[in-house]
């Protein structure tokens, strides 16, 4: 583990409290006795968030709802209150909070200020992002806000092959603006955030692998991960699937069709353990239910835990634990099939 990751775990394990921990090992009984009897018992919160700044974003690729405008769902921004409100419920069971479901959140006029909330309540932030938006202002505030944890996508190292993915980007753009946020972490001090190039591996950039560890090295990011990408239509194949099968989620079959290679079993960690809430509040069960469609409530005027503990969420759970390839947005999980660290 080199200096920068160390650097970065110390910082999740200084925010722990007893508090914290007791509730994940709540979590961790309650999915153990639930695999083994195929029933749902929860007796915790989620120890890790995900919430959406916004579904609005500045680029248009061609697998992401939010680039293509293909959502069923409203566009807009989350409201600093029914954020803050979430915070203030749960900080002492809450570890991680990821401010980023869709959208480009550097779009949402009071990010960093949501960011800074977070901090001050002793919960490790992380966000992802496009970089188009990391100016100096934004840049020196995003240190400033106590983030923890920036995911810069880069798809690419030409930009030729960059828009093919990321259409309407400029790769220029996006090196520059990690360069403006890593100059800002140098100039106030920082140890934070943990800044982390996230490559999308597709058929025409899996030729750039090593060339995009070097522009990291270059560029001086913390770490480099290869991310492999989720294909909505995938079964006959895509243009979009590498030939490198480690960083495919799919395998050929032989007959010019393709199969995912998880084995989704019948068990989900993430139902146990995290959940996602959209711009708007609607709490859904994980990152993979892109247009809400399986809504397990709303935080307008309820909490996280009436949601969390609620029949529908419980009744989720456990068709999850009978029949999880039942359910359409289980059907093309890779969870634990998506990271590949270097």
């Amino acid at each position: 583990m080199n200096k920068a990751r160390w650097q970065d775990a110390r910082n999740y394990l200084f925010k722990l409290t007893w508090t914290k921990v007791y509730n994940l090992l709540l979590l961790v009984a309650g999915y153990a006795v639930s695999k083994i009897v195929k029933k749902s018992y929860h007796w915790g919160m989620p120890t890790s968030v995900s919430i959406e700044p916004t579904t609005s974003c500045n680029l248009r690729c061609p697998e992401c709802p939010s680039g293509l405008r293909s959502f069923t769902r409203p566009t807009g921004m989350l409201q600093t209150k029914l954020f803050e409100q979430l915070v203030q419920d749960n900080r002492n069971s809450l570890t991680y909070l990821h401010l980023y479901f869709q959208g480009e959140p550097y779009l949402h006029p009071e990010f960093t200020k949501l960011i800074a909330i977070a901090n001050k309540n002793k919960i490790y932030t992380a966000t992802s992002t496009n970089a188009h938006y990391l100016d100096d202002k934004n840049s020196e505030a995003t240190v400033r806000s106590g983030l923890d944890r920036l995911i810069v996508s880069i798809d690419g190292v030409s930009q030729e092959s960059y828009e093919q993915y990321r259409v309407g980007g400029k790769l220029a753009r996006v090196v520059a603006g990690t360069e403006n946020l890593l100059k800002w972490k140098r100039k106030l001090n920082s140890k934070t955030p943990y800044v982390i190039f996230q490559f999308l591996v597709v058929r025409h950039n899996e030729n750039e692998i090593e060339t995009a560890r070097k522009l990291a090295a270059e560029i001086g990011v913390d770490a480099i991960h290869f991310k492999t990408a989720q294909i909505y239509d995938y079964k006959n194949g895509s243009p979009l699937i590498p030939k490198n099968t480690k960083y495919s989620r799919y395998k050929a079959m032989g007959n010019g069709t393709y199969e995912i290679k998880n084995k989704l079993e019948n068990k989900c960690w993430k139902m146990w353990q995290s959940c996602v809430v959209t711009w708007d509040g609607k709490v859904v069960p994980c990152c993979f239910d892109k247009d809400a469609k399986y809504t397990m409530g709303s935080l307008n005027g309820v909490s996280l835990r009436e949601v969390w503990h609620s029949q529908p969420y419980q009744r989720f759970r456990n068709r999850v634990l009978v029949s999880r390839k039942s359910i359409d947005i289980c059907e093309n999980c890779t969870e634990g099939l998506s990271i590949f660290e270097n």
